[in-house]
This record gives structure tokens, sequence and C-alpha cells, in this order.
């Protein structure tokens, strides 16, 4: 057995909105608690209000939490770091605050989405980043979660991934709580690509819904969407059973239905007939299906694996391609057993 010892303190890189409910709901967990927020002025205004206007308006942050824009002084001394940032932002802040990073530090990514340029998974960035200095241990947090119900502290379930299973378990048992709940996997590559390329899948059931086709149509693209995450997690080395849980469909069904979900409302907004550009100009957040789409085309054609659905998104997204003719091209394809 792996060591017991409660972890005490957590930092929290990255202080959007599901960062800040990572804070909310983890600071009855630690002793201490600290959350980056990368623009100096909102976390001037979190001190003052308690509350993230920008990304969780409405939701206080416990008095407990302490917020900084100063990241070596987020991470000096944290047993866990808990990073909650855009998949193309892991490799520069890894970067920024490798210097201030301990040998007994526990990493967790819930970042969701792969590095474009390298197609890489992000606990795989944090480990290149990390580990020419430290033995890096990490795990990867997933699974059906939208921040504002978990900083709600409404019941959640989710997923936390690491080839170490006693640092999944330490991890489990650190965050768990009355409103969180988490189930441990020895599964990352099929946690993190399910959490990757769901997103995907959600910017076309945005299509539908938008161009209102139906819940047969969104049955059979969540049916279908999940058929092809699974092709590729198993071609990458995951496990078929981890798509079939919180992770996997758990996750998917509800970035494809729930109406909080951005990569959704890209869809619907496409289907409206509003052009991409003006669709990310408009959000504050980022929509990480839209750079996923890219890296999951690409990681498919490495891995010799068929994604109609992601590869029409692609088309949609980045060669503007209609969505209505992306649909009729999917209805299209060669007929085929399932």
């Amino acid at each position: 057995m792996g060591n017991t010892e409660p972890l005490k303190s957590l930092a929290i890189v990255g202080a959007g909105g599901w960062g800040t409910a990572l804070a909310i709901v983890l600071a009855p967990r630690f002793e201490t608690v600290r959350l980056w927020a990368y623009e100096t002025d909102l976390a001037v205004r979190m001190i003052a209000s308690r509350e993230n206007n920008l990304y969780l308006p409405g939701l206080l942050i416990p008095t407990k939490v302490e917020i900084t824009s100063d990241l070596r002084h987020t991470v000096d001394g944290a047993e866990i770091i808990l990073s909650v940032m855009p998949s193309h932002s892991v490799r520069s802040v890894y970067g920024q605050m490798l210097s201030a990073l301990h040998a007994e530090t526990i990493f967790v990514s819930a970042t969701k989405g792969l590095e474009e340029e390298t197609l890489m998974r992000a606990s795989e960035v944090i480990a290149q980043v990390t580990g020419p200095r430290i033995q890096t241990r990490v795990a990867v947090l997933s699974g059906p979660t939208f921040a504002r119900e978990v900083g709600s502290l409404n019941p959640t379930a989710l997923v936390v991934a690491s080839g170490d299973a006693d640092l999944a378990q330490r991890i489990q048992a650190a965050f768990s709580g009355t409103s969180f709940r988490l189930y441990t996997s020895t599964d990352p590559i099929g946690v993190e690509i399910g959490g990757a390329i769901k997103n995907v899948v959600a910017i076309g059931a945005g299509v539908i819904h938008g161009m209102g086709l139906g819940h047969n149509a969104m049955a059979a693209l969540i049916t279908r969407g999940l058929a092809e995450i699974t092709r590729l997690a198993v071609a990458l080395g995951g496990q078929t059973q981890t798509l079939s849980g919180l992770a996997g469909l758990g996750d998917l069904v509800l970035t494809c239905t729930g109406e909080l979900s951005r990569n959704r409302t890209v869809g619907v907004q496409l289907a409206q007939g509003r052009k991409l550009e003006e669709i990310v100009g408009s959000m504050r957040m980022v929509a990480e299906g839209i750079n996923t789409t890219s890296a999951a085309v690409e990681l498919a054609r490495r891995c010799g694996v068929e994604m109609p659905i992601t590869e029409q998104m692609y088309q949609m997204l980045h060669s503007g391609l209609a969505p209505r003719e992306a649909i009729r091209r999917l209805m299209e394809r060669t007929l085929r057993s399932e």
C-alpha cells in the first residue's frame, strides 16, 4: 500500500468557472486552499467580493480559499496541484511554475482537451514539462460536470484516473465529500480521451438541436459518437469499459443535452447561421471542442481510426461546410453493420 497520510494543502491553478467551482466544493476538505487567477483584476475583484463575477457569478467562494494572481505563491508548498486551464495553456503555465514545484507534489489535471500542436493529452504535457526535474505523479479528473451545479453543491459523481492505483485512491479520499463523489480508474487514457472528444460530438449535438432535427437524431449522434470515441481511446491504449462509465457516456450525454454546455451552444449557433469567428468572439470561456476537433482528426488519422462525426465537425468548423450538408453526409455514408 502507498502513503495513507491525509493530504492537507491544495493549489487550484485556473479560476475559470470550473476552477472556481472546484475551490468551492473542495474547500472543506483541506486545511489550506489557494486559487490562482490569470487575470490580476479578476483576482482583486474576487478577493473583495468572494465571487467570480466573470465566470461563475452568484456563487460565494469560502473565506478559507486564498485567491491570488501570483502563480509561484499559489503552488509553493502545495501537496496537490489541481490544474484547471484550457488545453492550449497547460504547457506554458507548467513551464512558468516549474521552478517552484517540489518532488513530492501530486498533480491532478482537470483539463478536457488535446494540445493541438503535439496531439498530447494534458497529463502527457504535464509529465513532459515536469519530468526532467521531478518524478511526476499525475492523475486526471473527469466526468459529467457543469461548474455551476458543482459550485452549487448539487450531487456530482466523477472519476479520478491514474496508472498508479494508490495515487488515485489518495485523491479519491481527499476530494470526496457529501456532494462530490469520486470513483477511481487505472485508465487515464480512456478518461482523458472521453473528456476531450465528447466536446467535438457536443458541437454536432448543438447542430441537431439548432436545426430542430429531433430526439431520434440526437440519440443516434450520442450513440455513434460514443462508438468513435471508444475506437480512438482503445487504439491509444485505453479500455473499452472506461467509455461506458462517467468519463465516457456520462460526460457525453451531459455535454450533448445540457443547456449549460459551451460546445453544444457553438453547434446551436452554427446551425442558426452565425459564423464561427463571431461565436468565439462573443464567448467569455473557451469551447474546447473547436481546437480539439483539429487534433482529433489528425490523431485518428495517425491511429488508422475512422471517426466520421469528428471529420464532419472538422469540415464544418474549419472548411466552411454547411451544417445541413454535414448531417446529410453522415446519413448517406456507406451502409454497414453496427
